[in-house]
């Protein structure tokens, strides 16, 4: 549920200009051409045995230039997630009062999700690292606390409760746990759209599952 944006993407595409180092390497010099280079790596060499080291040396900069772009290797897997987080909420304030609530929150997480073919490739490289690579799933639970949050804070709006109230949480819960099953689903089907998936998954959520009892 990382939401790149397509401009960033094309750039981590191949759009990023690359320049000439003193001492002849490449060097990258743009924040999304050293995503493009370490997920090359990544699926090249494996998360785990990937260093920063390695992405500074493949990028033709040293150490620290590496840390003015990132804070770490894990924030390079998710790139500007703090600043989709700030979308989602403004696509959230942005729903109409006039459209039911969860009907509301399954289109913001639609169109959240919202990418252009061209960046689909680079998404789904990037969510096969976060659900899938053991070592990131502490990092993904933290992050994924904000997402939750903002969704707990619609709820909450709409069913006109505190924050701290229970069904506001569930819910946060819940499409949380939605999303991410859309997306594992998703990353095990290359034909899925994932579009259809999420508004499926979120869409359940308001009727339950009654009914589907063996």
């Amino acid at each position: 549920m990382v939401a790149d944006t397509g401009r960033r993407e094309s750039v981590a595409g191949g759009d990023a200009r690359v320049g000439v180092s003193r001492t002849g390497r490449p060097r990258v010099t743009s924040r999304a051409a050293l995503e493009r280079l370490g997920f090359e790596l990544f699926a090249r060499q494996g998360f785990d045995a990937t260093t920063v080291d390695d992405i500074a040396a493949a990028a033709g900069i040293g150490r620290r230039t590496f840390f003015r772009y990132f804070a770490s290797k894990n924030d390079l897997v998710w790139g500007d997630f703090e600043e989709q987080l700030l979308r989602l909420e403004d696509l959230l304030a942005a729903t109409d009062p006039g459209v039911p609530m969860m009907d509301a929150l399954r289109g913001v997480v639609v169109e959240f999700n919202r990418f252009d073919p061209a960046v689909v490739p680079w998404h789904r490289e990037r969510m096969t690292l976060i659900l899938r690579v053991p070592t990131l799933q502490a990092d993904s639970t933290v992050r994924y606390t904000t997402w939750r949050e903002h969704v707990t804070a619609f709820a909450a709006r709409r069913m006109g409760v505190p924050v701290s109230d229970l069904l506001p949480r569930l819910l946060g819960h819940a499409a949380l746990a939605a999303c991410i099953a859309a997306y594992e689903h998703w990353l095990g089907d290359e034909g899925a759209d994932l579009g259809v998936l999420l508004d499926r998954a979120v869409g359940q959520l308001a009727v339950g599952f009654e009914g589907f009892e063996g």
